[in-house]
């Protein structure tokens, strides 16, 4: 009897240190490569935030107010004289001008459309009735348009030290 529970015991401690080979195959979610073309500084896609989310920061901003972000949204206009401004949508019915750090760079002209990450500062701005003018001409707004526009607004503002535009 005690050579057999010694045999069985010889057979599990043997088993229990045999060398298992088999690996786990590792689960990596599959993430989807996506081109970016880049424009000023240097940015990462990682950590942008949706325009909703934006959308949200920007009504409990007063004029004046700044912050740091970045931020995921579709373009909505661009300045068809150099590529020097654009609007990206916040789909709440609002949107956002996008200007660029020290005029330092310019985006495509024919971007409408497409989807951005904007990196900089979000702020609020009362924009004056001379300068929604002079957007309304770079846009390309009739004449008739551009008369049309006989009060300042408060916009929603975003000065871009980076974006990149999707591919």
């Amino acid at each position: 009897m005690k050579s057999i529970t010694l045999a069985i015991i010889c057979v599990l401690v043997l088993n229990s240190c045999k060398n298992k080979s088999e690996e786990k195959p590792e689960i990596t979610p599959k993430t989807e490569d996506i081109a970016y073309a880049s424009f000023g500084k240097e940015i990462i896609a990682d950590d942008a935030i949706a325009a909703t989310s934006m959308a949200s920061h920007y009504k409990t901003m007063n004029a004046g107010d700044s912050i740091n972000s970045k931020m995921m949204a579709k373009v909505t206009s661009v300045c068809q004289a150099k590529g020097c401004w654009m609007t990206l949508d916040l789909e709440d019915g609002n949107e956002v001008m996008v200007r660029f750090k020290d005029y330092g760079f310019f985006v495509p002209k024919d971007i409408t459309g497409k989807e951005v990450i904007v990196n900089g500062k979000a702020y609020i701005k009362d924009v004056l009735i001379d300068e929604l003018k002079h957007y309304a001409e770079d846009a390309g707004k009739s004449a008739k348009d551009v008369e049309a526009i006989t009060e300042a607004k408060r916009t929603y503002s975003f000065e871009a030290d980076g974006v990149l535009l999707k591919q």
